[in-house]
């Protein structure tokens, strides 16, 4: 276990604590990780806010996190120029945020959107932000995984205002009905003349959210080209299911980047992960080796992967896929 300390100049005034939670969402609903972030904001004592930011649809995603229970207040702050959330604005925005209340906390996902925002708010309050953490056991002192998760790290912060991203699949999702907190309007002049907004391309699925999927199936380098994923698809539908892929897949160009699981891609924890050609790198381990349980199928009967997985099958993927797509349809 490891200990890192950060001396600050000015020493933390003792006060209450208090946290405030960024809320993610694309205008319309809460990211499911928020609700994961919450139950880790709640272990820290005292009141919890939700701030939620955006250039629309601000209001009814503040209605949806009203009702999450452990929340007593929701901030809402809308304006054109926080238009894509970019992080320059957001921060502005927590920033003033922060300046009226003196939180002791501030929690965001543990996802592109929040460790985008929230490091920024670290350099402007000159603190030591915490990444990614696995579990709270106090306070000042939070758990977090080091070496692609090979070890477990213990940080004890004596920063004045703790700076935090949650990795959503090490705590249990807050429910998403059942709270009643009040809602209150923040005006905040935002200028920002560094960076704009100019549009996003997302690609859309029928198929559920990688990050959020109860089943997932991912394929590797040795399904040889991505033409051949369509397999994976055809699976995924049948089983109701997303699709991921290893980095090796991923920078092979046969998916988008957007499917990677692991270190330097998605962390998920789905009820159950179908591991599809995948030789288990270190890397690709850390993003999925917390779901409930692990199918992996592979020819190499000595692949890293069968380590880590709950249940194995050492067969030729081009033939087992195909049969369990045949089962699904005769059932």
């Amino acid at each position: 276990m490891l200990r890192c300390v950060r001396k600050l100049a000015t020493p933390s005034i003792g006060r209450c604590a208090s946290t405030l939670v960024l809320v993610e969402h694309n205008g319309a609903a809460v990211n499911p990780a928020t609700l994961h972030t919450i139950t880790a904001a709640n272990k820290l004592g005292g009141p919890v806010h939700a701030l939620v930011v955006g250039d629309s649809g601000c209001q009814e995603v503040a209605a949806a996190a009203s009702q999450i229970p452990g929340v007593e207040k929701v901030l809402v702050s809308e304006s054109s120029a926080l238009k894509g959330q970019i992080s320059e604005a957001v921060s502005a925005v927590i920033l003033d945020v922060q300046a009226k209340n003196n939180y002791s906390h501030i929690l965001a996902n543990g996802t592109v959107f929040g460790k985008n925002i929230l490091p920024r708010i670290g350099a402007k309050l000159d603190v030591a932000p915490i990444s990614d953490i696995i579990g709270v056991q106090s306070e000042d002192t939070f758990v977090r995984t080091i070496y692609a998760g090979n070890a477990i790290q213990t940080i004890q912060s004596i920063d004045p205002v703790k700076i935090v991203t949650v990795r959503s699949t090490a705590f249990e999702a807050a429910p998403s009905e059942g709270g009643s907190a009040a809602t209150e309007t923040v005006e905040v002049d935002v200028s920002n003349d560094k960076s704009e907004f100019i549009e996003a391309k997302i690609s859309k699925s029928d198929r559920p959210e990688l990050a959020s999927a109860n089943i997932v199936i991912s394929g590797g380098r040795g399904l040889k080209n991505g033409e051949n994923f369509e397999m994976l698809y055809t699976l995924a539908d049948k089983m109701g299911a997303a699709v991921g892929a290893s980095r090796a897949a991923v920078d092979a160009g046969y998916v988008p980047s957007d499917l990677q699981v692991g270190q330097t891609g998605k962390m998920i924890a789905p009820d159950l992960y179908i591991a599809v050609g995948i030789s288990g790198a270190i890397q690709h381990l850390a993003g999925m080796k917390d779901s409930k349980t692990i199918v992996a199928i592979n020819k190499d009967g000595e692949a890293p992967i069968f380590q880590v997985s709950d249940y194995g099958l050492v067969d030729d993927l081009f033939k087992a896929v195909p049969e369990m797509i045949e089962g699904i349809e005769q059932q």
